[in-house]
């Protein structure tokens, strides 16, 4: 009861100062991390957690699963079909590299072998784009961009989850969460990807049934009861929960907009509350023995994956491509680590591996500082973009009354071509 009066007092203050937050380089996020840290062990002995406590998986996994979900719903197959050169070439360039570049200077700064560095460098490779949200959540950053960064980090989970079960196996498990082969992991990962296409279609098909329907109050229900019965169909049957959260959300926006746009406003909000349970849980673990047991080569590389790593793997599979040199900065530089590398992680620390526990500490304290880094730039860099309105205020947008200035040119334009002057000409 102690973790959740200290959830309820951490949520009234990051909600009283949200709009500093919004406006400043003040990090919601960072307020429940540093809640969590205070309030652990290490700190005021309020609450004790391990890794090992299930409330650290339940919690990472409840909300990636939350995240990925209202993800997906983000995501156009129109735009994509446009623009699936950009995803792609961070996917299936960027992301390799990324994992490599981690694998090399975790091997020679932390001296882990080269089956563990790998493992590390997998861990790492999925972004989140949560800690960067005033650039993926706003209108007025450029859609390239935020198509780039919310397909990317939506796929991405996925395809590093067979990487890390594999290479988890190859290091020694003692434990069954690592079994692996590559038989299971695809099977898992199609089924993830068949559950999240086929029960949002099923359930679409539901309510245009004669006589079923949701009444407009219950509509934003509808989604959500689809996405329980997803997550809890993905762990009885061992699919994948992330592919299946993204692919539903996608699918769902796609066959039914109008139960989107119900429960865009409940969606956001419960993956908000599991974002911040999660990173209060999680920074419960950021104990000071954990910072000290890292050595110094450990820093070295935890700087270095996030701010030289990940900034020029993208940049490297963005070449050439047509994105402005601005977005592409901004892309290189939003790689934050976040749920998908908390779970994995864990299972790192869980599968008893030889230096699993030496791993897990790397991974921490990287964790950690992307969320520091990330959740604290993205409004001074989503101000490059123009972006004056960060918080609302129930006037017009700027791009609203972009558009009603330029509305009214074109109608004094016409005015005059057809004689009619302006109260200003007469």
């Amino acid at each position: 009861m102690v973790l959740v009066a200290v959830f309820g007092a951490a949520l009234l203050v990051a909600v009283l100062l949200s709009g500093l937050a919004a406006r400043t380089v003040l990090s919601t996020s960072l307020l429940f991390l540093v809640g969590g840290a205070l309030v652990s062990d290490g700190f005021l002995g309020l609450i004790h957690i391990t890794p090992e406590s299930e409330i650290v998986s339940v919690t990472a996994d409840l909300a990636l699963f939350a995240v990925l979900f209202t993800d997906g719903m983000h995501v156009s197959f129109a735009k994509l079909r446009a623009n699936w050169r950009n995803p792609v070439r961070a996917l299936g360039l960027g992301m390799p590299l990324a994992c490599v570049g981690t694998a090399l200077i975790t091997h020679y700064l932390v001296g882990l072998d080269w089956t563990t560095s790998f493992l590390v460098g997998a861990v790492l490779a999925p972004t989140d784009p949560v800690f960067a949200s005033a650039i993926v959540g706003r209108k007025e950053v450029p859609s390239r961009l935020r198509e780039l960064l919310n397909v990317e980090s939506g796929i991405n989970d996925g395809l590093a989850l067979p990487v890390v079960l594999i290479l988890i196996a190859a290091a020694g498990p003692t434990s069954p969460h690592a079994e692996a082969s590559f038989g299971k992991i695809g099977l898992e990962l199609g089924l993830g990807l068949a559950f999240g296409v086929a029960l949002p279609l099923l359930v679409t098909l539901l309510t245009r049934v004669r006589f079923l329907g949701a009444e407009p109050k219950l509509q934003p229900l509808l989604p959500l009861a689809t996405g329980v019965i997803l997550y809890a169909a993905c762990h009885l049957t061992h699919a994948n929960p992330y592919l299946a959260a993204f692919s539903a959300g996608a699918v769902l926006v796609a066959v039914s907009p109008e139960s989107q746009k119900a429960f865009e406003p409940l969606g956001e909000a419960l993956a908000e509350l599991a974002k911040f349970a999660a990173l209060l849980v999680f920074g419960a673990l950021l104990t000071p023995q954990l910072f000290g047991d890292l050595s110094f080569g450990g820093y070295v590389a935890v700087i270095l994956a996030i701010a030289l790593i990940r900034p020029g793997s993208l940049l490297l599979s963005l070449w050439g491509t047509r994105i402005d040199r601005r977005e592409k900065l901004v892309a290189a530089w939003f790689g934050p680590k976040g749920f998908a590398s908390v779970v994995y992680g864990l299972l790192v620390l869980q599968a008893g591996i030889p230096q699993g526990q030496e791993a897990y500490t790397l991974i921490a304290v990287c964790i950690a500082f992307s969320i520091i880094a990330h959740s604290s730039t993205d409004v001074p860099i989503a101000r490059l973009f123009h972006v004056d309105d960060l918080v609302e205020t129930g006037g017009e947008r700027t791009e609203d009354r972009s558009e009603a200035a330029d509305v009214e040119v074109r109608a004094d334009a016409s005015k005059r071509t057809n004689g009619i002057r302006s109260p200003a000409e007469r």
